[in-house]
């Protein structure tokens, strides 16, 4: 398994590590209510340097871009950043990114780990000419972009290097502050609004600041270090966040949180075994489809026309009941299965809150729907065969949620 430049801290502070997209990685230090908590009422640091981190420079790097992802890379100013799905010529999810616009012709695009060499691949033979992108032009190649690609994980980029570390929480920005910076600094950081960035050396660490994250925090860092200093970034960190109440935070946290929050994890909410799209996840406001072009619009707004299905939020209404799992039967009131789990976690007030795909027409916010958590092969004896005493599996109670935390 590969592992991160922090791998020797997690195992220090006795992380409980586990293998994640070939990655060792840590899922919890304490425990996943713990770190979750701490997150939401102070800061949670997460090590999430096994994510793919590539640039995109040169004068055709917007449109190379803008053909590749669904939304509008164009629109993003200097400084700015973007959700950008990519889709291939089906309009299937190849993965869901996030698009930095670091300078006029200079993009970070940051990519899913499990994704990571299926997305290289995908983007350089895109932008070698080596594969279709539109199937009823079968014939035709994104070719000739004056773009260039490079890994900023791989050794050979030397200073330009660059791994993705996530500060989330109410006090992140205090804490990041509290690490040491000039008053230039500490004004562009105040000033970030959610999804800019800008350049900053923060405690003598050359860095990347973006206000995003994957937790629904609104007060969230991706802090994006050369690797030689993510275990200075880390435990500066650690130190500075000590009056604020940071935790690290391992991957069970993260996907609590992001549960909780309504976004999506590819292979879950999105492709997967039920090839969900993102219209079907609920971020068909990233899709642009004014634009003229780019790879999967066609077969993308075909299959809108087609959709009857979207993912919602649900959450079980009493503790203590047994964790839902992805495929696990969701119901309406009346006993007609609806549709499927696709994830499913504690919340912050202790109870389980889930995501769903089920048909559109039973998606209605407040609905009362029940889940057989477990997919039991048998829920024991038909009724006419019940005596007193005897016991049958019954499908547990939740309520429909708005899609995402108001």
């Amino acid at each position: 398994m590969k592992r991160t430049p922090l791998y020797s801290e997690h195992l220090a502070m006795g992380a409980r590590m586990v293998e994640f997209a070939g990655w060792e990685m840590p899922v919890w230090y304490t425990s996943v209510v713990d770190e979750h908590l701490a997150t939401r009422q102070a800061a949670g640091l997460f090590d999430v340097s096994h994510m793919g981190v590539y640039q995109v420079e040169g004068p055709h790097a917007v449109a190379f871009l803008d053909s590749i992802c669904a939304n509008d890379i164009s629109a993003i100013e200097v400084g700015g950043s973007t959700y950008g799905p990519m889709l291939d010529p089906d309009s299937n999810v190849i993965d869901d990114t996030w698009v930095y616009r670091r300078g006029e012709n200079r993009f970070m695009v940051v990519v899913n780990a499990s994704n990571d060499d299926k997305d290289w691949a995908w983007l350089n033979a895109v932008r070698q000419g080596q594969v279709m992108v539109d199937p009823k032009r079968p014939w035709t190649r994104a070719f000739g972009y004056k773009a260039t690609l490079r890994n900023l994980r791989d050794p050979k980029e030397g200073a330009d290097r660059r791994v993705d570390i996530a500060l989330q929480g109410p006090k992140a920005r205090d804490i990041l502050l509290a690490m040491g910076v000039d008053p230039d600094t500490r004004d562009r950081i105040m000033a970030l609004k959610r999804t800019e960035l800008c350049e900053a050396v923060v405690g003598g660490i050359d860095l990347v600041v973006a206000r995003t994250g994957y937790t629904g925090e609104k007060m969230a860092f991706e802090l994006f270090p050369h690797p030689d200093r993510a275990v200075d970034l880390w435990k500066g960190l650690l130190e500075a966040g000590k009056p604020f109440g940071l935790k690290p935070c391992g991957l069970g946290a993260r996907d609590s949180l992001r549960t909780e929050a309504g976004l999506p994890l590819y292979g879950h909410e999105m492709g997967g075994d039920l090839n969900l799209g993102v219209a079907e996840a609920g971020f068909s406001s990233f899709v642009k489809v004014y634009k003229p072009w780019f790879i999967g619009r066609d077969s993308y707004m075909a299959r809108e026309k087609k959709r009857q299905g979207i993912l919602v939020r649900f959450r079980f209404q009493e503790k203590g009941v047994r964790m839902a799992h992805p495929g696990d039967p969701v119901m309406d009131k009346k006993g007609r299965v609806i549709g499927v789990v696709t994830s499913c976690a504690v919340d912050s007030e202790g109870l389980l809150t889930g995501q769903a795909y089920i048909e559109q027409k039973s998606a209605e916010e407040g609905a009362a729907i029940s889940v057989y958590q477990g997919s039991p092969q048998s829920i024991g004896k038909i009724p006419s065969e019940l005596k007193a005493g005897d016991r049958v599996i019954l499908p547990t109670p939740a309520v429909i949620l708005s899609r995402f935390p108001k």
